[in-house]
């Protein structure tokens, strides 16, 4: 059964993957706005911002790494919703196939395709001027963080893409997602911000993120944050999980 339920993975992995390197657009589209972004922060807006550090794009960074994934989960929302509408997942239902497959594959398909997206976002702030001290743990614990955080909203993006009524109510659950990391300490330190707002600033899942990659990738100690952090991206991982599994196990019966 389990030998079943892996291989039946590694198919509907390899037909959401097909689709995704068939409309390459969708990464590019993935890429494009944070890139922008990040060279409108750092080359417009970089000088006036006042962060402690002597280049802007180390302390940006982590903040436009999280926008992207929440861009970019969107579209597992969206292909979901697609084969939901089609009734492609009756029809593997219908089949002699783990019914979770069909959930699974698309969930690390979303994994797939962000780190791709990652690493390009990455690659362009090296070429902004972008370095980092930190050695090979420190760069995998950032690589284990943003991997936890992309799962984590994954698993949302498939409640939004197994509940919506229409495409555009399935993927807009996104934009307040990217919106999240205005509000944080990902483009300026929050003690700027007014009480309340920062009181919500300091208080919200992407500061804790953003903070403890930031110190990671500088190589300092992350202390408390990175274990705020993981205790974000566990939960949400895991709530998001058992709801989306619930609603798709009521689709299959």
């Amino acid at each position: 059964m389990h030998h079943s339920f892996f291989s039946d993975m590694r198919v509907m992995l390899g037909r959401s993957m097909r689709h995704v390197f068939r409309s390459m657009d969708t990464i590019v589209t993935v890429c494009i706005t944070p890139i922008a972004m990040m060279l409108l922060f750092v080359y417009v807006f970089g000088g006036a911002i006042q962060t402690g550090t002597d280049h802007y794009v180390n302390y940006l960074l982590p903040g436009i790494l999280l926008i992207a994934i929440a861009s970019g989960i969107s579209y597992t929302a969206y292909r979901l919703f697609m084969d939901k509408q089609r009734g492609i997942i009756e029809r593997f239902h219908s089949m002699p196939i783990a019914r979770s497959a069909l959930l699974w594959g698309h969930v690390l398909t979303s994994l797939a395709s962000n780190l791709i997206s990652l690493a390009v976002i990455i690659l362009v702030a090296l070429l902004m001027g972008f370095r980092s001290s930190a050695g090979v743990l420190p760069w995998l614990a950032v690589i284990g963080i943003l991997v936890l955080f992309t799962l984590a909203l994954t698993w949302v993006a498939a409640i939004a893409g197994l509940t919506g009524k229409t495409v555009e109510g399935a993927s807009a659950f996104s934009y307040p997602l990217i919106f999240l990391p205005f509000v944080s300490s990902a483009f300026v330190p929050t003690d700027s911000m007014p009480k309340v707002v920062r009181a919500f600033a300091d208080n919200q899942p992407v500061t804790s993120i953003v903070e403890a990659i930031r110190a990671l990738l500088s190589g300092q100690p992350a202390g408390n944050e990175i274990w705020i952090a993981l205790a974000w991206c566990v939960g949400i991982m895991l709530a998001a999980y058992l709801f989306a599994m619930r609603v798709y196990r009521r689709r299959a019966t």
